[in-house]
Order: structure tokens, then sequence, then C-alpha cells
């Protein structure tokens, strides 16, 4: 009897990758036996590097598909898709696009989600319904469900060990500070970050990020400004004592990986794009709160940007893990 085939569609961004894993991980376990291949970009193919819950990737290089040279990558790569033949393709992604790569690859059946946009919906032959409020792993988990996966059992994140960097020592520990984002008015000042590193002091501060801004931090502070791969990133985060993220990617990389984050959302709603780690901080508008303080009555409407005076507070929670973390 030939493997079930089945197709996940998830090819961006990195933070929405990450979310996923939990979904196709409980795939996976209710689907054995079957051979399961994830579309995604090729900057975030290395986060399914080693995950035993998928058997192969393919690789989506939109990149590619723009310009005068679009057809010559284009038409190469339909044909490459549509040998795929799943019986069934999950779409996550819930574009108009990824519906039509579902339709292209031959899938016999096309799953996808309530809050499917660009008229996506009509190429699906089940609907997940979602609130579209909801925090994307828990939205991802009901595809999952409508596939016969069993999402009362405990999450995977299915993450890679990452790469060490030469020559960095994981001892003593250090603190990850990420305050870049693309999204208006998420990332932190330069006066903030800092303000983080002196604060922080003498403990080890790593900022990392992709950025243009040019810095000149104190000496406490190991500036990998796009000097890191995005496994290497994976690797400092899984060796930090602590994360201090603004929201972005790699703060959904360090959720799934640690308790000791603080999350910081400008205009964004935790509830819906924060970490999903019930004992993780999260800032907003001046306060610090767990993830599980966090309900419908929370007033998160307005929010306002970091300023300095609001770093002693979020500081004082790194100090502390370093400080345990000395003792033991």
């Amino acid at each position: 009897m030939a493997r079930e085939k089945i197709l996940v569609i998830k090819p961006s961004s990195l933070g929405d990758v990450v979310h996923a894993l939990p979904a196709v991980a409980a795939v996976r376990d209710a689907h054995r036996t079957a051979e399961i291949t994830w579309l995604i970009n090729p900057e975030w193919a290395p986060l399914l590097r080693g995950n035993h819950d998928i058997d192969h990737v393919h690789i989506f290089p939109r990149g590619q598909f723009r310009g005068f040279g679009a057809a010559r990558h284009l038409l190469p790569w339909l044909r490459r898709t549509r040998r795929l033949r799943p019986d069934v393709a999950l779409d996550f992604q819930g574009l108009l696009r990824s519906a039509v790569i579902a339709k292209c690859s031959g899938a016999q059946k096309i799953l996808g989600l309530s809050d499917g946009r660009e008229g996506s919906r009509l190429f699906y032959n089940e609907i997940a319904r979602v609130d579209r409020k909801e925090h994307a792993v828990d939205r991802y988990l009901k595809l999952a469900q409508l596939f016969g996966a069993d999402i009362d059992q405990p999450l995977r994140f299915a993450l890679p060990t990452g790469d060490g960097l030469p020559r960095f020592d994981s001892l003593p520990g250090f603190v990850v500070l990420h305050p870049y984002a693309r999204g208006q008015k998420k990332s932190l000042a330069r006066s903030v970050v800092i303000e983080f590193c002196r604060q922080l002091a003498p403990a080890r501060v790593v900022l990392v990020g992709q950025s243009r801004r040019r810095l000149s931090p104190p000496e406490n502070c190991v500036d990998l400004t796009n000097r890191t791969t995005l496994l290497q990133l994976v690797w400092l985060i899984r060796n930090a004592s602590y994360v201090i993220s603004v929201d972005s990617g790699p703060m959904h990389i360090a959720a799934a990986l640690t308790p000791n984050l603080v999350s910081i959302h400008t205009w964004s709603d935790p509830r819906r794009v924060g970490p999903y780690n019930a004992v993780a901080w999260v800032w907003k508008n001046g306060k610090l709160l767990r993830v599980a303080e966090l309900d419908a009555t929370t007033d998160l409407r307005r929010g306002r940007r970091f300023r300095r005076d609001d770093v002693s507070p979020v500081a004082e929670l790194a100090l502390r893990t370093l400080a345990a973390n000395a003792t033991i």
C-alpha cells in the first residue's frame, strides 16, 4: 500500500513557521506512516533541519519569480510542484498564492482556514473554523484537528539545536537582546539599547537582529547585529540565560525554547501575536504581565513606545534569572 502523502504549505514568515510547528507535529502523530512535505521559503528552511515530523522540504523560491526572468524559473518549479501529487494539502498560509500552489500540486483534497484571504477559501474542500483574534498557534492547531489530529496532547516545537558561534563561550550566562523589527515603531531606540546594556552590566548583553543602525555599545555588549545566521541565532537563544525582544520572529523562537523571556509590544496585541508560553512576560503600555495573566478584559487597545525609563523593571527580571543560574 502506498504511503499517504501530505503537503504542508507554510512558506513564511519566521514567526508563522514557528507557530505552525506544533500543528505539523500533531499531524505527524495522527498520521505516523504518512509522507509529509513542507513547502517553505529558502530563508526559513533551516528551521526545519533535523525535524523528524517531516520527510521532505519543497523550497518556494519566491524571490526568483519576480522581474523579466520570472517565467524561466516559475515554469520548471511548477512542474516539480505538480509531481508532488499529495493526497491532502494543508494550507496554513491562507492566501490566494498558497491556495493556487495547493491546486497546482495536484492535491486530491485541500484543507484551509476560515480566515483565509484573497479568495483562497474558494479552493478549499474543507475549512477549519477559526477566530482571527486567536493566537496563530491555536488557529493552526484547528486545521490539524480538522485533519484528525489530537490537539490536546503536549505541544511540540521541533526546532533545531542551532549552530554554535566560533570563539563564543556560553559561560558565564548572558542576555540576548533583540531590539529590531520591520513593523513601524516596534524597534527600540538607540538610547534604550544602550540603557539596557548599562543596567545589565557587568553581565554580557548579546545584541542580535538585522538593522542598518550603527551603535557604539558599552564594553559588556557583544554586537552581533547582521552577523549571525538563522541557526546561530537559534543557538544563542537556546543558550541564553534570558531573552529580551521586541515583537518579532526571533521572539517566537525564544517563546518556544525558554520561559525566560520578555516580549516588548508597542501597538501589537500580545494575546494574538505575543509569546505562546504562559509563563513568559510581556511588556505593554508600561506594564509587565505574565502571558497567563492576559485575558479578554485586559485593555490592550492603546500602545506607546518603549522608553528609557521602562528599562529598569525588565532588566531586573533578567538580572534575577542570571543570579539564580549563577547559584545552581
